[in-house]
């Protein structure tokens, strides 16, 4: 069977990486005793997939990661027994069985959606919601992104599909986070920032991940992002 799970990462685990994550991930499934698949071969490892890495510094409520298991008694017991061996700033919100059909996280993420608000006080932008409007109504806002041996152009504006301040005054955004066009939240935080003529350092300010979503588009209806969890 395919499961996916719904994890979330934040206080000091915001500084573990994708790597490190796996790995105590690995564990964490021996320990609850999951009875996972392994792949064929001389070096057999746990078959698992995670969806659009998490930045380091960034905390997380929609993480996911797919697992193949040989079987199972019920997906509130491999919740609970997964709980039972997580450990501070690591939660599991959520196991779902998945159809055969539906293809793994990674592949089938489409979008995310982040928050971000400032560790003191709010964002020095005078009048945050119509600057952040007047920046998002641009034709086109270009990027350079600098590559290890190149530099790429690229234009934010379409993989920025909803932008906007919410009533606590923290900047909400909804960026493409496909593997073709994967927008991350610092690009159009800089980009921001510079239209609205202020500095903000990183440091200043918490980007959260709220969910991350894949596409569902049927015949002649209008584009749909629904969370990874609710796929089948």
């Amino acid at each position: 069977m395919k499961i996916r799970i719904k994890f979330a990462k934040y206080g000091t685990m915001k500084f573990i990486g994708h790597l490190d994550m796996m790995r105590f991930f690995q564990k964490a499934i021996r320990r609850a005793d999951i009875d996972i698949k392994y792949s064929e071969g001389f070096s057999p490892h746990q078959i698992m997939s995670f969806a659009a890495p998490l930045g380091l510094g960034l905390e997380s409520y929609g993480e996911y990661m797919d697992i193949e298991v040989r079987s199972m008694t019920s997906t509130e017991d491999m919740k609970r027994a997964l709980g039972q061996v997580m450990v501070e700033g690591v939660e599991v919100l959520s196991v779902t069985v998945l159809p055969e059909q539906v293809r793994n996280a990674m592949a089938s993420v489409a979008a995310a959606s982040y928050s971000i608000k400032m560790k003191e006080g709010s964002f020095p932008v005078a009048g945050l919601e119509r600057k952040l409007q007047d920046f998002y109504s641009q034709d086109t806002i270009p990027y350079i992104k600098e590559a290890k041996k190149s530099t790429v152009e690229l234009d934010l504006r379409q993989g920025i599909y909803e932008l906007h301040s919410d009533a606590d005054g923290a900047i909400y955004m909804l960026v493409n986070a496909s593997s073709s066009g994967n927008i991350k939240p610092a690009m159009v935080l800089e980009k921001f920032f510079e239209f609205a003529g202020v500095e903000i350092p990183a440091a200043a300010y918490q980007v959260t991940r709220l969910e991350t979503y894949t596409e569902t588009t049927a015949e002649g209806a209008k584009r749909r992002f629904i969370p990874l969890a609710e796929v089948g």
